[in-house]
């Protein structure tokens, strides 16, 4: 069990870096300029753990980087990697849907308290930022995913691969509930037009710019676990799943890359324009397919 963990986080681990090393060098294609290689957040991630942090605020300020990447690591344990196969299932049970969504909250709980005992006003004006996006972000993925419930009459992630073997795909079955989830997707992402809490022309770095050294690191490190653990989770949800781990790439790339491009088409929205989005449009889209789940089935 240990071991598959380890397993686990390393393949999080890596292929995390490398989707977000492939978003920093298309962006940077697309604006114009050669960009950073595709290994280069690798590496940066794994020379920051060797460096000391340039700033102390207590014993708090480092236990939120700590909460977050334990909500990260618990987060990928509870989702199931591959189909038939007890490979690198880890700790998935029945019910694991509503113990994910408990765990999702516990990244922005941590960075709450952190940044809230730095103190600096950057980072509390990006948590403050963050946390009213967050409220408009899991109103639609919370509707997508209790409609995947009732249309499956389970929580269980595996039950719900399963079915998509015998009536066919939940992309296709289920459209409007996937449309609000990638929605919200586009914003767990920090993608625009939802990157509002890291905005950098207008809170520098938002809640990371306090941190530095080992702590940044484990931020870093954490985001790319739970991205990799939010793509693996939408395919098992929407497309079935994979029997392999080139599979598991190529559709978890697929849903990567589309996210990135709806990124680089929109612009930033404020803080009121993207919750007052988020609470209409995708909520509404999420709405229309659970009513047409509960009236048709």
């Amino acid at each position: 069990m240990i071991l598959q963990i380890l397993e686990l986080i390393v393949i999080a681990y890596v292929v995390g870096f490398i989707y977000f090393g492939t978003y920093r060098n298309i962006t940077a294609r697309i604006q114009g300029r050669y960009g950073p290689t595709i290994y280069q957040s690798f590496f940066d991630s794994i020379k920051l753990f060797s460096k000391k942090s340039s700033a102390s605020f207590g014993w708090m300020f480092y236990l939120g980087p700590i909460i977050m990447a334990t909500g990260a690591v618990m987060t990928l344990m509870f989702i199931p990697l591959f189909n038939d196969s007890d490979f690198l299932r880890s700790v998935t049970v029945q019910g694991n849907l509503f113990l994910l969504l408990y765990l999702m909250v516990l990244g922005p709980l941590g960075n709450a308290l952190a940044v809230g005992t730095g103190g600096n006003p950057f980072g509390v004006m990006g948590v403050t930022r963050g946390l009213s996006r967050l409220f408009g972000l899991e109103l639609p993925f919370y509707i997508a995913i209790v409609g995947l419930i009732i249309a499956s009459n389970s929580a269980d992630i595996v039950h719900i691969m399963d079915l998509q073997k015998i009536n066919g795909l939940n992309i296709w079955n289920h459209p409007f509930l996937f449309i609000a989830a990638m929605i919200s997707m586009v914003g767990f992402f920090g993608e625009s037009p939802f990157d509002i809490p890291g905005a950098p022309q207008e809170v520098y770095s938002g809640p990371r710019t306090e941190f530095s050294g080992k702590f940044l690191a484990l931020l870093m490190s954490q985001g790319s676990l739970f991205a990799f653990a939010k793509l693996v989770l939408v395919t098992d949800l929407f497309l079935g799943g994979a029997d392999s781990l080139g599979m598991l790439l190529l559709k978890t790339f697929a849903i990567f890359i589309t996210l990135i491009f709806i990124g680089i088409v929109y612009g930033r929205y404020k803080v009121s324009q993207a919750v007052d989005f988020l609470m209409k449009i995708p909520t509404l889209i999420g709405l229309i397919g659970l009513v047409r789940i509960i009236w048709f089935g």
